[in-house]
């Protein structure tokens, strides 16, 4: 799409904002979007949606709709390109949108068909938003042809009334419009790039060879923090943004005021007896559970990286960097180098499982090399939502998720998961599982008819009578352990996560003889 009336509009050596460039080639599979507070000569949110290599864009007055049906204005403005998805700042007085702009959400977004661009000419768009603030369905609505007025209508269900703290800041910098205002317009700074987290290879028992060091293993979100001065931006191990989410986090990074640092660590929340809880984490705006982010590794430090130093040296790096820093960071100290008396406190304590680290190893960014790995005493991992059976008896909203893995690039089924809801759970998950409704299962072969075991068949009718939906969502389950045909034993769910693509959800499950 032409951005030449992007370019005439502004004047790029008065506005911070992204000169327009060749926009270099998209590996993503998914498209991106974004919506922008901007204050200027009116207050109003600017919608974004990837589309045809810019982003096309409506200024919608009134704020984006959130109860069923409700309908906005939304004029349709100049494309943007790709870059404005991460703008934010203050366009100076004069200048064409003068005012300051806040990155208020941001994600991918999902379109009905395959020819959004032929939907948008025709007047028309439906599309799915996967944000960090909106999740659901929505509509474009143009008013007549040749127009510019359209109609932002909210489809599905009312969506999720949002936190005071989520509707006033942003989810990249967790400020207000008005600290944004009050501080110097910055562009993203490419010196403190995102370092993809290195992974840990999972093991059934320790590892006989070797010098390891022992941590625990957190059940929590791996956060990693880009952090220079004032501006830190916490990203997920897929790089969505996570500020927003954990603004006192970021809040306590900042005033550390480092400089052209990455940490690496583990945002968790901690329960009653301070133990990290995954299922806390899906519950902060109503429980409130203390949060600490656990530091463990510092790839990068004052725009250095770090990856070739042996791992006690840039733990000692960073326990230094965190002397004195405030709740809720917390240095991730070594547990010691004996796994079995790491893990007998670990069964004690009902934690989940420790990390080994190789000693003298170094970061590999976005590698399972083996010199991570995981040991864990309780079976929990990720799962891929594949559909849902209706609910029974007093149930409601629907009875079980139906769960999978990829195998080879296909999604295989592991069982049914009928546990660890409560009524607003249900509520919620039903309501995002409906808006991703298909009419086929996504299972490659589909669940098979029979007894099974430990209530994990299907007779021909309860089969017909599934929900299928595309495999978007990722759900943390606990269990006891697999069956010998593949499926789950006692399962339990925990909550969602939107830290990890759907296509890399795999079983975990590593032996001694993979290890270098």
């Amino acid at each position: 799409m032409a951005l030449k009336e992007y370019r005439r509009k502004r004047d790029f050596s008065k506005t911070a904002e992204p000169s327009p460039g060749k926009p270099a080639p998209s590996h993503r599979k998914e498209r991106r979007f974004s919506v922008q507070k901007h204050a200027a000569s009116r207050l109003h949110f600017d919608l974004r949606l990837e589309l045809g290599g810019a982003l096309v864009s409506w200024a919608v007055p009134k704020g984006i709709p959130l109860r069923h049906a409700e309908k906005r204005l939304a004029v349709k403005v100049e494309d943007h390109p790709l870059a404005y998805l991460e703008f934010e700042g203050t366009i100076p007085k004069g200048e064409y949108g003068g005012g300051t702009v806040q990155l208020w959400d941001r994600g991918t977004f999902t379109p009905a068909t395959r020819r959004p661009l032929q939907d948008l000419k025709e007047g028309k768009l439906h599309f799915t938003l996967h944000g960090e603030k909106l999740h659901g369905e929505w509509y474009l609505v143009r008013f007549r042809e040749g127009e510019n007025q359209w109609l932002l209508i909210r489809g599905g269900d009312d969506h999720p009334a949002l936190s005071g703290s989520a509707e006033a800041r942003s989810v990249a910098s967790g400020k207000t419009v008005d600290e944004i205002a009050a501080a110097p317009t910055t562009t993203p700074d490419p010196a403190v790039p995102f370092v993809a987290p290195m992974l840990a290879k999972p093991l059934d028992e320790p590892p006989a060879r070797g010098k390891w060091s022992y941590e625990l293993k957190l059940d929590g979100y791996r956060v990693i923090a880009c952090a220079d001065g004032d501006r830190v931006e916490l990203l997920s191990r897929n790089e969505k943004g996570l500020t927003a989410r954990f603004p006192k986090v970021a809040a306590a990074l900042r005033r550390l005021k480092l400089k052209k640092t990455v940490l690496d660590g583990e945002v968790v929340a901690l329960d009653a007896k301070g133990r990290p809880s995954f299922a806390l984490l899906q519950a902060l705006e109503e429980k409130r559970p203390p949060l600490c982010y656990y530091l463990f590794d510092l790839p990068c430090l004052k725009g250095r990286q770090l990856y070739d130093l042996p791992l006690e040296e840039r733990k000692e790096k960073l326990r230094a960097l965190l002397a004195g820093a405030p709740d809720p960071l917390r240095f991730g100290a070594s547990l010691g180098s004996d796994a079995e008396a790491v893990l007998a406190k670990v069964r004690e304590l009902g934690l989940e499982g420790v990390i080994g680290k190789q000693v003298g190893s170094p970061y590999e960014p976005g590698r399972r090399s083996g010199a991570w790995i995981k040991l864990k005493v309780i079976n929990e991992q990720e799962f891929v939502i594949g559909g849902y059976t209706p609910p029974h008896g007093s149930r409601t909203a629907f009875g079980a998720l139906l769960a999978g893995v990829y195998e080879e690039g296909k999604l295989r089924y592991c069982g049914k998961v009928g546990t660890g809801f409560n009524e607003k759970t249900l509520r919620d998950l039903h309501r995002r599982m409906k808006a991703l409704r298909q009419d086929a299962p996504a299972f490659d072969p589909p669940p098979p008819v029979g007894k099974g075991r430990y209530g994990q068949g299907f007779t021909r009718a309860e089969l017909a009578a599934c929900r299928w939906i595309a495999p978007r969502l990722i759900a943390q389950i606990r269990f006891t352990e697999w069956t010998h045909d593949g499926r789950l034993r006692h399962p339990v769910y925990l909550g969602l996560r939107d830290d990890k693509e759907p296509e890399r959800v795999t079983r975990e499950t590593t032996h001694l003889s993979d290890l270098p």
